[in-house]
């Protein structure tokens, strides 16, 4: 049960610690309650390694045009009954 508790807990701050990155250090805002969390958080973010402008674009740009499937014309039903 203590186990449980805990690990909620720890989800819960976890989320928590989301949240206020994406709510302001993510949009360049100060972080009102704790400025220092908001500097730690996007020190930490800096140190990830992110994927450049021209990789996110480039699976883009490589996949083949896809035309859309034609269907053959609906033939009409008879009424069964």
């Amino acid at each position: 049960m203590l186990t449980l508790v805990l690990s909620m807990l720890l989800i819960t701050l976890v989320a928590g610690v989301v949240v206020a990155y994406v709510a302001f250090p993510h949009r360049g805002r100060p972080l009102p309650a704790a400025p220092w969390l908001g500097d730690a958080l996007r020190r930490g973010v800096d140190a990830l390694p992110t994927v450049a402008e021209e990789e996110r674009e480039a699976p883009a740009a490589r996949a083949p045009a896809l035309v859309p499937a034609q269907r053959a014309p609906r033939q009409a039903t008879r009424d069964r009954g």
